[in-house]
């Protein structure tokens, strides 16, 4: 192995010092090391040995395992993201068992090029002995688990299920190679993709039925049972088999019994004149309670209210929960308590908003706040979140973040639109699509996550003055783990943690709350023998439930940020809707008479020439009258039936928008943020485009991916005087806008109503016209049909 192989680079922007491998801070600016770890995906290192670095950064460990020798800097990202990968981004969500998209491995000149992926967050040691080897698959230490810690491992699986049953990856979880371990945690190795015949709750069973033999004496009985019903179709969806896992660790959970502790701290900061920061417990506090609550929230709204709404939250939330613990006398069960906790997250959202609306403030000037909380109760944790703060969770084998941030970055990945690494370099990228107070709570969508606790943990919530430029996973190591090892002190780690947000970071408020939970073994006589499976539930009438609960395992239909607002039985939105229609129709109907560069728009589109189109002007007997002039009939656009692989040729660079301005038909590299960074170029005269797919959004606003065959060759066409970019509002400023024209081979997004008006399927496919595209992919025979709704 060569010196540069062996070479690790500082994550420190302003450092990038290399360091041996072995260390584990920078010997030259000290911060610590960020070793990570990623799998490959594909064949492209097969030819490579360990100790070999591909593309002069990736450091081949064994096999398909690669440490990032430069972590600091962006992975190479792919525009178009092939089909057989959109499942990682559809289940980001769900990162604490999937991986996720790094980026593409490209090798340098002369190495040998196949296409390969690197997947992050995978199973695979960053610290201890185990470093750079993969975690243990489950069937090697399932033997020797807790009874707890097997049900724990059962119900994650059955809480993937679903998500992971609808993108078409069910099999995952059927594959013991890819079924890994970290603890208690259940993490995915890669996703396999279901083949022809999909899989069902029978194969899970028969999965399971092989465990049975060596499982704990405390749940042998019941798992058996659990497997004999599922072979024979008696549990028939994974809510069903949720439901009985989730009676059976309650019932083992009362043997448990877990002690906390709290410690808080909030700081304005270096650069900062106030605190919008809000935690609790007040901060300083270290406290021990048997029901642990722990809150932080982030104020928006700078000296007009930041403050304000976050002591609001605070209050609001903390006097219920209060109330509830008070009142409920016993654990609720897990249901019962989400909907509790969403509900107070909601009555806080409503506070905020109602004082906003009291004192008349609108848009920027509404004050807001992020929430992150934990509750435990029992041998659980409950983490309720909004916005953009965070949780971790730290074990003795890894430190996990377990919150996803609601800004449009995630929305990106979600939506699949692009890699994270990628999402979160574009422009507006940390905007947040929900915090509480900006709204109506009907439009508001907090997320429940449920965590089973069978070993010592230690979860971090923090605002983003500390979790900012990945702080959090740079120190954990050496700053948070030593508490589980008892070579320090909540209090100290605390004090030390504020310290790192205010130097290494310092841009803004830091709060956080860490909260310690140490299980105690059960005692005699606690102990739960012949557990036996209980009633099976009823299936429920309404697939997805009120309340987007998230576990370790979080459903599909209970993602945590939502685009369309969930509807709520209370306030239905159908009269205003219903209106909504009705004026739009109404104001069209109105504009397409009496405006004539609508009707030149809409006309094409839907297959009308003048001659054919009635005038409101003139009555039907009028067209016999010598003095109407002869009308000019102008050829209609057949518009395609879009569909991926359509070859569509552009007529011209520009088009109108509903104000009558020229609009540059531009090619984007996502539909993240329509700024002008975000434009690959404009899509000249005459170049032909093949469509990659389309992207119906629930705004009805679609998009196209597309990938340019051919072009005209211009290098720099400027727009006239009155053209405008279609993603402002207004004319600019200066009418000289300019960009490059798009090149052969690019790959982007092109708004659907963008397009459509300029696109020509009427030609003849070759291989001088189709250049970079597939000679197979022909255009279809063009069809007259309704354009898409916008």
């Amino acid at each position: 192995m060569n010196n540069s192989a062996a070479t690790l680079y500082c994550s420190n922007l302003n450092c990038q010092a290399p360091n041996p491998q072995s260390h584990n801070f920078c010997q030259k600016c000290r911060t610590p090391l960020l070793k990570r770890y990623l799998w490959a995906v594909g064949e492209g290192t097969e030819a490579y040995n360990a100790g070999d670095l591909i593309a002069e950064r990736y450091l081949l460990k064994s096999d398909r395992i690669i440490l990032d020798t430069k972590p600091a800097f962006s992975p190479e990202i792919q525009v178009e993201i092939p089909n057989s990968l959109m499942p990682y981004l559809k289940l980001s969500p769900y990162q604490l068992h999937v991986p996720q998209l790094y980026g593409l491995l490209t090798p340098t000149e002369g190495q040998r090029k196949i296409e390969t992926w690197l997947l992050e967050q995978v199973p695979i040691y960053s610290c201890g002995n185990g470093e750079g080897t993969l975690m243990p698959e489950l069937t090697s230490v399932w033997k020797n688990a807790s009874a707890m810690r097997q049900l724990t491992w059962l119900w994650q699986m059955a809480n993937l299920w679903e998500p992971l049953q609808i993108n078409h990856v069910g099999s995952s979880l059927l594959t013991p190679a890819l079924l890994r371990v970290e603890g208690s945690i259940l993490r995915l190795l890669i996703l396999q993709a279901d083949q022809s015949s999909p899989v069902t709750l029978q194969n899970l069973g028969q999965l399971w039925s092989k465990w049975v033999a060596s499982s704990h004496p405390t749940i042998g009985k019941f798992l058996e049972q659990v497997c004999q019903q599922l072979n024979q179709g008696a549990v028939q969806t994974a809510e069903q088999l949720v439901t009985l896992l989730d009676e059976a660790m309650t019932t083992v959970g009362r043997s448990q019994s877990c002690t906390y502790q709290i410690v808080t701290r909030s700081e304005t900061g270096p650069t900062r004149r106030q605190n919008e920061d809000a935690c609790y417990p007040p901060s300083p506090s270290s406290t021990a309670p048997s029901s642990p609550l722990a809150i932080v929230c982030d104020g928006i709204g700078g000296h007009e209210g930041g403050e304000v709404a976050s002591y609001l939250a605070i209050a609001t939330i903390q006097e219920r929960v209060q109330r509830l613990l008070a009142n409920s006398g016993n654990p609720l069960n897990p249901t019962d308590l989400t909907l509790e906790l969403e509900t107070f997250a909601c009555a806080a959202n409503d506070v905020i908003s109602q004082r906003n609306d009291t004192e008349q403030r609108l848009d920027r000037q509404r004050m807001g706040t992020t929430l992150v909380m934990a509750l435990g109760q029992a041998h659980e944790m409950y983490i309720t979140h909004v916005g953009d703060s965070r949780a971790y969770w730290i074990t003795r084998t890894g430190c996990r973040q377990i919150t996803v941030d609601d800004d449009i970055a995630s929305r990106e990945v979600r939506l699949g639109y692009a890699l994270y690494r990628d999402a979160v370099e574009q422009s507006g990228a940390g905007s947040l699509v929900q915090a509480l107070g900006m709204s109506s709570s009907a439009t508001l969508h907090p997320s429940v996550q449920r965590f089973v606790l069978d070993e010592d943990g230690v979860f971090l919530l923090c605002s983003d003055g500390l979790s900012d430029n990945d702080r959090v996973e740079q120190y954990w190591e050496t700053e948070i783990l030593p508490i589980l090892e008892g070579q320090t002190d909540l209090t100290t780690v605390g004090t030390r943690l504020m310290e790192i947000g205010n130097t290494k970071n310092g841009h803004d408020n830091i709060t956080l709350a860490l909260v310690y939970c140490q299980m105690a073994s059960p005692q005699t006589g606690q102990q739960v023998t012949g557990l036996q499976m209980g009633a099976i539930p009823p299936i429920a009438p309404v697939p997805a439930p009120t309340a987007p609960v998230r576990s370790q395992s979080p459903s599909a239909s209970r993602i945590k940020t939502k685009i369309i607002s969930q509807e709520r039985p209370a306030r239905s939105p159908l009269p205003l809707l219903l209106t909504l229609l009705l004026l739009t129709g109404v104001s069209g109907a109105i504009a397409y008479w009496f405006l004539p560069e609508v009707q030149n728009w809409i006309d094409p589109l839907i297959g009308l020439t003048p001659r054919s189109r009635p005038s409101p002007e003139l009555p039907a007997a009028s067209s016999s009258s010598s003095a109407e002039p002869e009308p000019v009939v102008t050829p209609s656009i057949s518009v395609p039936s879009l569909e991926a692989g359509l070859l569509l040729q552009i007529t011209r660079s520009t088009t109108k928008n509903a104000q009558g301005n020229n609009v540059p038909v531009l090619l984007r590299r996502g539909i993240l943020a329509p700024q002008n960074q975000s434009v690959v170029g404009l899509v000249a005269e005459g170049s032909i485009l093949q469509v990659s797919s389309i992207q119906r959004n629930q705004d009805l606003d679609s998009w196209l991916q597309v990938k340019v065959c051919s072009t005209l060759g211009t290098s720099n066409p400027q727009f006239p005087p009155g053209t405008v970019d279609s993603s402002t509002p207004t004319p600019k400023a200066s009418p000289e806008v300019t960009y490059r024209a798009v090149k052969q081979g690019e790959i982007g997004w092109i708004r659907e109503s963008d397009i459509l008006p300029v696109t020509n399927t009427n030609f003849t496919p070759t291989s001088a016209n189709l250049g970079e595209c597939a000679i197979g992919a022909a255009s279809p025979t063009p069809t007259v049909t309704p354009s898409p709704s916008k």
